[in-house]
């Protein structure tokens, strides 16, 4: 028996499924990582300042015009498209499986496949607010050239994480819920490295922990199944299976 023959008869007898995705699920609509080799963290910047430093939040306070030429230019892609496996994970709640996401991507393609349940543990560059009087903008209204004001004169923020920001407590605590009661958990597309989202996998105490990535996580050995690949490669094995 394969390993795609293991993954596919663990999600057949699964019916409360959590998918538990990172940067690397998103690579495939042509929206770079954090930590590969042709990640946001690797990539040559004209200033030195590293990526780290200008998304986080003390940065976005004192050099907002900086802070947005980046983030427009390597954190927003508004004409990307749900993949082969965002559209494959929404399937599997068409199939009649409760399906939680819990992302740590800010791009709003689980939900553009179809997916009716996801906490963005990382915010989404879809919504953004007034810093002074709490408005909220969708990312179409809101300029990607100069520094957003709102009607009120503040500073309107992309409702995303950065860091030194912490994650939003309903959302964590949604987050460890699901993933305690679940059935199956598929953690895909992440290095497992960013915390503490990380440590929300060892709140999942059951036999079906899934890790499909590139690379090794430090989680590795704890997972009932580990297949090392382009998740692309994964849905389209699985889907010959005919799951």
């Amino acid at each position: 028996m394969t390993e795609i023959d293991v993954l596919v008869q663990m999600i057949r007898s699964s019916q409360s499924i959590v998918v538990f995705s990172g940067a690397g699920l998103s690579t495939n609509s042509g929206i770079p990582d954090f930590r590969s080799a042709d990640g946001i963290y690797n990539q040559k910047l004209k200033s030195k300042i590293l990526p780290e430093e200008i998304i986080s939040h003390s940065f976005f306070i004192k050099y907002p015009k900086d802070f947005y030429s980046f983030y427009f230019s390597k954190m927003v892609y508004p004409e990307a498209k749900p993949n082969e496996a965002h559209l494959f994970f929404a399937d599997l709640e068409k199939m009649g499986k409760k399906v939680t996401v819990v992302t740590q991507n800010i791009d709003n393609l689980h939900q553009m496949a179809g997916s009716t349940n996801v906490i963005e543990l990382h915010g989404s560059v879809m919504r953004n607010y007034c810093m002074k009087c709490g408005k909220y903008y969708d990312l179409k209204d809101i300029s990607t050239s100069n520094v957003p004001y709102c009607d009120c004169g503040g500073i309107i923020k992309p409702d995303v994480v950065l860091y030194e920001e912490g994650l939003k407590q309903r959302d964590i605590e949604r987050a460890i819920e699901s993933i305690e009661n679940c059935d199956m958990l598929i953690v895909v597309g992440t290095s497992l490295v960013v915390y503490p989202a990380a440590s929300f996998i060892r709140f999942y105490q059951k036999n079906k922990l899934v890790l499909l990535n590139k690379s090794e996580t430090p989680y590795d050995s704890m997972a009932d199944l580990v297949i090392h690949d382009d998740i692309k490669k994964i849905v389209e094995e699985i889907k010959r299976n005919k799951l």
